[in-house]
């Protein structure tokens, strides 16, 4: 009996001192440990960095009756099922789906406790906002050309070559080659996936100094967060600002936004999660939809340029990537995603957990969706079609859309 006591002392004393030594080599482990995959108040355990809003909010016009009619159309699931509206809504766990025409909003639907003015953490749309950015640095003239390598504005990281020859550009596009773990191939995979060490660390900044390169810069696309940090560390450097504040000032106050979204950061005073930790309404993130609706204007202001708006939703020449995913074949461009199936020119910022914001300039339509657990399915060119009276067909023997993390 004493042996066995003997022996499991032993082996919990073990395992006491592993976890231990795992904690402190990783120490956001803990929070990996005790939080899991991040859901929609995760974000609140992380300081932020508060975005103020406009001094005069824009609003829109809320039509008299709610398009109801929508909850009777069939719409393809991510298994490329046919089902109800109001299925895909509930399986995704719906916490807001709202659609805006011509500045007017035509349907609302909430879950319990939502409204368009409840604060929710956007996931990876938060990288979109990185994209908005870029353009307003290229604009102003604090970043020179997407073609500048990305040590020109980062010296920090001179010091490791892995960086030597990754350009801005690179970032913006996916494609430094950088190496990034994600999180699939199981619970131990996920666990320390570099996914979740970006999302819980304290100190995001001394993670990426220890980057090691995987491929060549601009030959490789992988959807990874560490792209949109490094982007964001050199805008900041390039202008002198905060990631929040910059936006805040550049963006968020100029569109007649009415509510304080914000950024979570790694500590107090820390560097921003650009890569999925924003924060906004639902009322306010379509102000951000309708900005790029009207090529990057507001109220006569040029807020983004309209080159940069059509820059960074139209691929040009370049060919549909064999990665783009669903039945619409969305392709990674300048952190958006764009669809290059059918009757294009739509396109989305998207985020995990099935945190959406869709823009179809062929209808003037603004879409904004948020969820618990909607992380596939694309309903959103048919419903704006629908509601703008166009025909709508989905493509024959659709593809299921590939898992990416966001």
């Amino acid at each position: 009996m004493k042996r066995i006591l003997y022996w499991l002392a032993a082996v919990t004393l073990v395992i006491v001192l592993l976890f231990v030594v795992l904690f402190t080599w990783r120490p956001e482990l803990v929070r990996v440990l005790r939080y899991q995959s991040p859901d929609a108040n995760t974000y609140k355990i992380f300081p932020q960095a508060i975005i103020q809003p406009s001094d005069a909010a824009f609003h829109f016009v809320k039509a008299a009756a709610n398009r109801d009619d929508l909850d009777t159309i069939q719409v393809l699931n991510w298994k490329n099922e046919s089902v109800p509206f109001t299925t895909y809504l509930k399986d995704g766990k719906a916490n807001l789906f709202m659609v805006i025409r011509n500045d007017t909003i035509i349907y609302q639907k909430f879950a319990p406790g939502y409204s368009d003015t409840t604060l929710t953490t956007l996931f990876s749309v938060a990288k979109t906002m990185v994209s908005m950015l870029t353009g307003e640095a290229l604009a102003s003239g604090k970043i020179k050309n997407l073609d500048d390598h990305l040590t020109q504005y980062v010296p920090e990281l001179k010091n490791n070559p892995a960086f030597n020859q990754i350009t801005l550009r690179n970032l913006l596009e996916m494609k430094s080659g950088l190496e990034f773990k994600d999180v699939y191939g199981g619970i131990i995979a996920a666990f320390l996936s570099d996914e979740a060490k970006y999302y819980y660390t304290e100190d995001i900044k001394k993670e990426l100094l220890q980057v090691k390169l995987a491929n060549k810069p601009g030959t490789v696309w992988k959807y990874k967060s560490i792209d949109a940090f490094l982007l964001t560390w050199a805008l900041e450097n390039a202008t002198g600002q905060k990631a929040a504040t910059y936006f805040q000032d550049e963006i968020w106050k100029k569109i007649g936004t009415a509510y304080p979204a914000s950024f979570g950061l790694d500590h107090p005073d820390g560097f921003a999660n650009t890569a999925s930790r924003f924060q906004s309404t639902a009322i306010d993130l379509a102000k951000l939809g309708r900005l790029y609706l009207n090529k990057g204007r507001y109220n006569g202001n040029q807020v983004i340029p309209e080159q940069w708006v059509n820059q960074s939703v139209n691929l040009g020449k370049e060919e549909t990537p064999a990665n783009a995913k669903g039945w619409q074949k969305s392709a990674h461009h300048y952190l958006w995603w764009v669809p290059q199936q059918g009757v294009t020119g739509d396109y989305a910022a998207e985020g995990m957990r099935g945190q959406r914001l869709y823009i179809d300039p062929l209808t003037h339509t603004i879409i904004v969706q948020f969820s618990e657990k909607g992380a596939g399915g694309y309903p959103f060119r048919k419903v704006s079609r629908y509601l703008s009276g166009l025909p709508f067909t989905y493509p024959k023997n659709p593809p299921l859309e590939s898992a990416i993390s966001q």
